[in-house]
């Protein structure tokens, strides 16, 4: 049983700064769930093939592994409020040059707004991710970033509904002028968030040093911390890697529409994977973080191999439950992985949030072999990286004993 269930979640001093992160958490999942309409979207309007379309995720999750140590070294000296201020003024430049790669129907300048936004990103999940953490007691740190985590599985269920509807609304073919609109109205949404945070006090959390601290023990040293990059690094290959051909594979049968597959993502899959973080931040009170990550790293790897096996008309449920049970596994891994660094949890989440860079090439290696074999068959990508991620659940599982 996990004792934290007798710790306070959030406590009432850090209510309010606590719920001005999460919105946070909303707004980047939101932003990060488009990528995987848009990347059906760019096959049709462009005639790209699977493996040109993933460079859509290559550019977003590029910036992550290029700025993410340089927003840790900001945000140590700036401290989280500015660090979310510049995340979310880079946010709202790379949306706004949606307008001019309207006009220009260029493809490489969709690519470097991207680029811009993801830079943005890496700074809000930079902040944010830790800041949650240490929120309250490290006792429920776990379970209380699965709760934020949530809100991000919540926005990651409006993208797809949304741009789905707008890009797939007339036909399969979709419209790239649909892009410009939407995306302005999204950059003025984050500007008067970054104005909001700009007004408000988010007060510094205060932590002890840790084993893994600045007081001369290499952040190195600290072997959760190191397994779990690798594990959240492969936990990103899965992820984005289904996230972006979830599309693909549901359509492959000719039976089911890109519009009706939109919202099958939507509603089913991310409305699982928004479930999945509101189960897991309650289970986590009562059952131990590792021995959740071990049950629910299983069944990921089981459903894709169902995936596999099955077509896509059977095996898209199986896919939908993937997203049910890797719902908690990057947060749970986050939690994990910094847990007891002190001092050193802002450098520590710079190099964890480099791990996206995983969707990129997750994406790219799926869409090489589906295009060198079918959909069915590249499952084996992701298989891999929930795979790892098992291990890595094992590992804690042991540890902890």
């Amino acid at each position: 049983m996990n004792n934290s269930k007798t710790a306070s979640l959030v406590p009432h001093k850090y209510l309010v700064p606590f719920i001005l992160i999460t919105s946070l958490f909303f707004l980047w999942g939101f932003s990060r769930s488009i990528l995987d309409v848009l990347n059906k979207h760019f096959q049709d309007v462009m005639s790209l093939s699977k493996t040109e379309s993933g460079l859509i995720q290559a550019a977003v999750y590029t910036a992550y592994f290029l700025v993410a140590i340089p927003a840790g070294l900001y945000i140590t000296r700036r401290g989280y409020r500015q660090g979310v201020v510049l995340g979310l003024l880079l946010f709202a430049a790379g949306a706004f040059m949606f307008i001019p790669g309207e006009a220009m129907g260029s493809f490489g300048f969709f690519l470097a707004a991207l680029f811009v936004l993801g830079c943005g990103l890496v700074f809000l999940e930079t902040a944010a991710n830790p800041y949650a953490a240490n929120l309250g007691d490290p006792r429920t740190s776990a379970s209380r970033l699965n709760l934020a985590q949530a809100f991000n599985g919540m926005g990651c269920i409006f993208g797809p509904l949304i741009f789905g509807g707008l890009l797939f609304a007339d036909s399969d073919s979709g419209n790239i002028g649909a892009l410009a609109v939407p995306y302005s109205v999204m950059g003025v949404v984050v500007l008067l968030v970054a104005w909001i945070f700009t007004r408000v006090d988010l007060p510094e959390i205060k932590q002890d040093a840790g084993p893994a601290s600045d007081s001369g023990v290499s952040l190195w040293s600290h072997k959760p911390f190191v397994y779990g990059l690798v594990a959240i690094f492969f936990y990103e290959i899965a992820e984005i890697s289904i996230n972006s051909f979830f599309i693909n594979y549901v359509i492959e049968d000719g039976s089911i529409s890109s519009a009706d597959a939109s919202m099958l993502l939507s509603i089913c899959g991310l409305g699982l994977f928004f479930a999945g973080r509101l189960l897991g931040s309650g289970l986590m009170r009562y059952v131990m973080a590792q021995k959740v990550l071990l049950v629910c790293a299983l069944c990921t790897v089981c459903c894709t191999v169902l995936v596999m096996v099955l077509g896509s008309q059977m095996g898209r449920w199986a896919l939908c439950a993937c997203y049910l049970f890797e719902s908690i596994m990057f947060p749970t891994i986050f939690a994990l992985s910094v847990s007891g660094m002190g001092n050193l949890s802002k450098r520590a989440s710079s190099f964890l949030m480099m791990s996206p860079i995983g969707g990129a090439v997750g994406t790219l290696a799926m869409g090489f072999v589906a295009d060198h074999s079918d959909m069915s068959t590249s499952f084996v990508v992701p298989m891999c990286g929930y795979a790892v991620v098992l291990s890595f659940a094992i590992y804690m599982s042991i540890k902890k004993k």
